[in-house]
């Protein structure tokens, strides 16, 4: 099934949006939980599968919906169609701050590419998106990834999300070492891996994790700068304990 063409515009700097503008009956499918806003005309319906296969039977539906739930997202999917005679849009968000990417499949290596399991937000009708074996034991053991990854196949408009800044780097026969939580996605050309970060002084001492993602081959590959798993280790030292030591301290001000 070929993809439906849609038009995007990304808004926002830190914290992104996609309004998407759909003609009619054009569809656009997304995870649960993340659309914004939607125009007159936009109709939704959730359904198990990504629709990218017309002819799929029940059993081929239950069999995607449930390698999802292995993968850590909703067993369902949201599908948003414009039913009206006009042109109208229908806006996404990520649930956490960060970057929308747009990426064309059909201008990705083999139109597949490999993400983060959380990285999917949305895609145009006829996107196919399944689970992904590492087939690398150390990566799925260290690797902030695991073994089990997200692949996006088709040859239409595909919308990722990721924490702060990304920055996209084109291996030509490279190799780069990345932070193992840091990496977003990489397209199938490239092998990952994960390796001891230095000898065992850098590795207690160093701050920088016990293991790094290798990253080899030709092909792109997109980087985060502040994924979630570090937000929430930043702000777990104003967590509930410092919420109840500020309120004791904010009542002991006011009680005097």
């Amino acid at each position: 099934m070929r993809s439906h063409e849609i038009d995007y515009k990304i808004i926002g700097d830190d914290i992104q949006i996609v309004e998407i503008e759909l003609d009619p009956n054009e569809t656009v499918i997304a995870e649960a939980g993340v659309m914004l806003y939607m125009e007159q005309g936009i109709e939704f319906e959730t359904k198990m599968g990504d629709g990218s296969r017309p002819t799929q039977g029940f059993l081929g539906k239950l069999m995607q919906a449930g390698s999802r739930l292995i993968t850590g997202e909703s067993l369902f999917m949201t599908h948003f169609t414009n039913r009206s005679y006009t042109r109208s849009k229908v806006a996404f968000a990520a649930p956490y701050p960060g970057t929308v990417i747009p990426v064309n499949l059909a201008e990705a290596q083999g139109n597949q590419l490999i993400v983060q399991r959380d990285a999917f937000l949305c895609a145009a009708l006829g996107t196919n998106i399944s689970m992904h074996f590492n087939r690398n034991i150390g990566s799925g053991l260290f690797g902030g990834e695991g073994f089990i990854l997200q692949k996006l196949q088709g040859d239409g408009l595909a919308f990722i999300h990721a924490g702060g800044t990304v920055i996209e780097k084109r291996l030509n026969n490279d190799t780069i070492r990345v932070d193992t939580g840091c990496v977003v996605a990489f397209e199938t050309s490239i092998s990952f891996d994960v390796q001891r970060a230095g000898g065992l002084r850098s590795m207690v001492f160093g701050g920088e994790g016990l293991f790094l993602a290798t990253l080899q081959g030709t092909g792109r590959v997109l980087i985060q700068s502040m994924p979630v798993s570090k937000l929430v280790q930043a702000l777990a030292p104003y967590g509930k304990n410092s919420a109840k030591e500020g309120g004791s301290l904010l009542g002991g001000l006011l009680n005097d």
